[in-house]
């Protein structure tokens, strides 16, 4: 495949990295300086499923239970829980000396305000309060869950770490509901937010918040274990151009880059001081989401039409060249490698494309020349080099796309748009989801297809929803594996969304910062040795 312009650009610019301009050397040894994949335009974890928004909270926000780099549940800010009434009554209760950032003591009432909140909007947590009689907090440190039926999920539910995690916060801030953006970010995590230094566009500033008691049990994996944090300060430096960040990284100006583009890696590789290494297994999925609620995708045809054009391996070169180690095709509903991936229905994937058969089905399907609005995140290289091949195979199956070049903030504002194309809505959008947010049906928010209720595009399918509903209720995982693959041969049907494939983005740092928590950029544990 012809390298897309963004990768075209990036190697030119590759050449006169040495040559950008340099950033002030200001920062002492208590503070690390950090350059996220994006501008951080959304603050709240519930509003937004964002990666680098998750990124944000977890330093601000702490949860009830962890989550180990094996997706396994622990106690967090709760000491622990009791089991009763044959699976039908939690009791959890939460830690000694837990303060929000404002100096409040945490109060379980605060907690049942947030897991409300979350639950109201969260693919897992849609299905924890789907199957609670009551949630209650009738002391100060106990939370309450009165089931309909046993629940054994409930820890892993509240201890999930991918896209709308449950964050805990003061029951003032929960109340306003997951539909409204919070403006206030108090939390009760290691890190306190310092709003008067957000410069938009270009810096977010964290500290550690003195007061925070990490937990004095278990192993540091992934949100699991003690948080204990060695800098006194965080800065998020946001660098727009991926040469300049290399160049400050390879000074020293900064500390760690989350996501440097593919085509630098091998510069950054073979500089002294530097690292770079691959902090998630599970890497990132590509996803094409379509809007349901307009034409032409509300036609399942024409979405069928568009999955049998796209070609995996073409949308991943584009995102990472042609070192193969760093991606892969033939991808599913459900992350490779997990015990849910299964063969089910890929021939749809893995066959060979005929962009011609797609065309002549895009017209049986009756489509009538409706312009397709592909919201661009420009600003984002691994999403416009998606962006970019999905608007060229769309145009030559022969649909009219309008692409439309936006920064990500204004994406994520636009996502929420259900309005026809032509009163400012939109039709597609390319993201990416890690891995474990699709390792089974639990947590996979792009795979709820309850209608309005559903993430954008609000797709609606109650077969998915059935077998979702009946996935819960498995006896073991025999039976879980032939739901997830029935799972996977309806959405091959229905087609909630295309997946792209996966790849593997490593992260890059001065060779001096030491003991990075494998799963995502996270700031505890972590020092400069």
């Amino acid at each position: 495949m012809t390298s897309s312009p963004t990768r075209r650009t990036l190697i030119a610019g590759a050449a006169a990295v040495l040559a950008a301009p340099r950033l002030a050397l200001g920062a002492d040894a208590k503070t690390l300086r950090f350059v996220p994949r994006t501008d951080l335009g959304v603050l709240d974890p519930i509003w937004s499923s964002a990666i680098i928004t998750r990124n944000h909270a977890f330093m601000v926000y702490d949860t009830l239970y962890g989550q180990d780099s094996n997706f396994e549940p622990s106690p967090q800010m709760v000491a622990g829980h009791r089991i009763e009434a044959d699976g039908r009554l939690w009791r959890l209760t939460l830690r000694d000396s837990l303060l929000w950032h404002d100096g409040e003591r945490v109060l379980a009432r605060d907690c049942v305000a947030s897991i409300r909140r979350w639950g109201a909007k969260d693919a897992f947590g849609q299905a924890l309060m789907a199957a609670t009689d009551e949630l209650a907090a009738p002391d100060d440190r106990t939370i309450v869950f009165r089931l309909k039926a046993p629940f054994p999920f409930l820890p892993h539910a509240l201890g999930k770490s991918a896209a709308f995690f449950p964050a805990m916060m003061p029951e003032r801030l929960a109340t306003v509901g997951p539909s409204k953006q919070i403006t206030e970010i108090i939390g009760s995590g290691p890190f306190r937010y310092r709003p008067d230094e957000r410069v938009p566009g270009a810096r977010n500033v964290y500290e550690r918040f003195a007061p925070y008691k990490p937990r004095d049990d278990g192993t540091v994996s992934r949100t699991a274990g003690p948080k204990r944090v060695h800098f006194d300060r965080v800065e998020w430096i946001t660098m727009s151009d991926p040469g300049t960040a290399a160049s400050a990284l390879r000074a020293g100006e900064v500390d760690w880059i989350d996501y440097p583009v593919i085509d630098l890696l091998p510069m950054l590789r073979s500089s002294p001081g530097v690292g770079v290494k691959i902090l998630d297994p599970k890497g990132l999925i590509g996803v094409f989401r379509m809007n349901h609620l307009q034409p032409p995708f509300d036609n399942p045809r024409i979405r069928r039409a568009v999955l049998a054009a796209f070609d995996q391996s073409e949308f991943m070169q584009a995102v990472a060249g042609d070192d193969r180690s760093l991606w892969r095709d033939g991808v599913g509903f459900f992350c490779p490698d997990t015990p849910l991936a299964s063969a089910a229905g890929m021939e749809v994937v893995t066959g060979p494309r005929n962009l011609a058969a797609a065309k002549r089905a895009i017209v049986e399907a009756g489509y009538k020349g409706e312009p397709v609005a592909l919201i661009v995140s420009s600003d984002f290289p691994a999403l416009k080099a998606m962006s970019d091949v999905a608007a060229e195979t769309l145009q030559k199956i022969g649909l009219n796309v309008d692409y439309q070049s936006l920064d990500w903030g204004t994406v994520q504002q636009r996502r929420y748009k259900r309005d026809p194309v032509d009163k400012g809505g939109w039709s597609a959008f390319c993201t990416n989801y890690e891995g474990a947010d699709l390792a089974d049906p639990a947590g996979h928010l792009a795979l709820r297809t309850n209608g309005a209720q559903a993430w954008f595009g609000w797709p609606s399918d109650p077969k998915i929803e059935e077998l979702r509903d009946r996935w819960f209720l498995a006896g073991d995982l025999a039976e879980q594996k032939a739901l997830a693959a029935a799972i996977q041969r309806a959405a091959f049907v229905s087609v909630p969304y295309i997946p792209l494939g996966q790849f593997f983005a490593p992260t890059a740092y001065r060779s001096n910062i030491k003991d990075l928590v494998d799963g995502f950029a996270i700031f505890w544990n972590v020092r400069r040795g």
